[in-house]
Parts: structure tokens; C-alpha cells; sequence
């Protein structure tokens, strides 16, 4: 067992700083510090995207840059409250190269997020939710166990082993990248009436 990771995770606090000395894979030797989930300590419904961005290693705090504001504002449109949720993400240190000054997201290899996928269990038993949405293809995989096809799949409730129920939908990174102002609103009311589906979740 590597020495980053204690017998037993008993506390999200626990979980942060095991995290914080964990190298079992490249990525956290060059982050400025891990960053695990928040919010709801027994929340119903959690949230998993694909690792930290630039201000997310910086502030130490899950979905907190642009794909973040995006996503509250879906949450809002959905009728989905951010305060009854947790996010987190599958990779739990930023990813990224040098370009000048500026730090670019560079996606975790499939080794890499599966190096970090005990500490995502962790945290699901730690919060106990009843059912998952996966942000994009990493956490869909670090999810499901399995490559899935995301486009395909969106909108769709996929059985985990553990009897929980996982939505698939897109990180809302993606939706930063659509440039036309018409397409990159149709794709928000999509990925809206995708989280609209985990409503009955929240609401019990």
C-alpha cells in the first residue's frame, strides 16, 4: 500500500490531506495542491468532472473558474440547488503544460485517473450518494469502469456496480469551447435538460 494512503478514510478532511502527499502517479508532484470535493456532507446527488482546472489547483476548491460559474448557472436553470449537491472530480491535482506563463489543461491519461480512482471511492462512501452525474468522458470511465460514449449516452441513467445510478452528460468545459453564440445557447439548454433529470434525485 503506498505510503500516501492510510489504511482507511474516515473524513473529508482525511481524505484532503492524503491527497495533498499523494504522488502515485506525475500529476501532484507539479500542482499546487490537490483538490477534493465539496458541499453537501450527505449530499443525494453528487457531481464528478474530470480533475481541477487553473483556478480550481490555485484556490484549492472544486468548479470554481469558468466551466464552474457555467455549471452553477445550469444547476440554477435545472432547478437542481448547488447547496443540495457535492462536486468533485476523478483526478483530484491539475494536469497542465507551459505554454509562456500560462498553465493549459492537458486531459489525465487513463493510467493516471485510474491511479486516482480509490481516492474517488473514498470520497462516494464518505458522502454516501444515492446516484452520480458524470461531467464528461474521464468521469463517466473512473465511474462506469468502462469507456463510454458520451454523445451517445447523455441524458442516460447507467447502473455502477455498487446499485447506484450514474447520469451521463458533458463537462460543461465543453460548452466554453463552442464559439457561435446560437450554437453554444442550444448546447446549454441541452446540458440543462440533462441535469434536469437528477431533480427527482435532490428532491427525494
Amino acid at each position: 500500500m503506498p505510503e500516501s494512503r492510510p489504511d482507511r478514510i474516515t473524513s473529508l478532511a482525511q481524505l484532503k490531506a492524503a491527497t495533498m502527499a499523494c504522488r502515485e502517479c506525475p500529476i501532484g508532484e507539479f500542482a499546487t495542491q490537490s483538490v477534493t470535493g465539496e458541499g453537501a456532507p450527505r449530499a443525494r446527488l453528487m457531481l464528478v468532472g474530470e480533475q481541477p482546472g487553473d483556478q480550481e489547483d490555485l484556490q484549492g476548491h472544486p468548479f470554481v473558474g469558468p466551466a464552474g460559474k457555467l455549471l452553477a448557472r445550469a444547476l440554477e436553470a435545472a432547478d437542481v440547488p448547488r447547496e443540495r449537491v457535492f462536486v468533485s472530480n476523478a483526478v483530484k491535482h491539475f494536469k497542465f503544460e507551459l505554454r509562456g506563463k500560462r498553465r493549459i489543461h492537458k486531459s489525465p491519461t487513463q493510467r493516471e485517473a485510474a491511479a486516482c480512482l480509490h481516492w474517488l471511492e473514498d470520497e462516494i462512501a464518505l458522502v454516501r450518494p444515492v446516484a452520480l452525474v458524470a461531467l464528461g468522458a474521464t468521469a463517466a470511465r473512473s465511474l462506469l469502469g468502462r469507456a463510454v460514449p458520451v454523445m451517445a449516452e447523455r441524458g442516460h441513467w447507467l447502473p455502477r456496480p455498487d446499485g447506484r445510478q450514474v447520469l451521463v452528460t458533458l463537462h460543461p468545459s465543453a460548452l466554453l469551447r463552442v464559439a457561435d453564440a446560437q450554437a453554444r445557447h442550444a448546447a446549454f439548454e441541452a446540458f440543462v435538460a440533462d441535469l434536469r433529470h437528477a431533480r427527482r434525485v435532490v428532491r427525494g
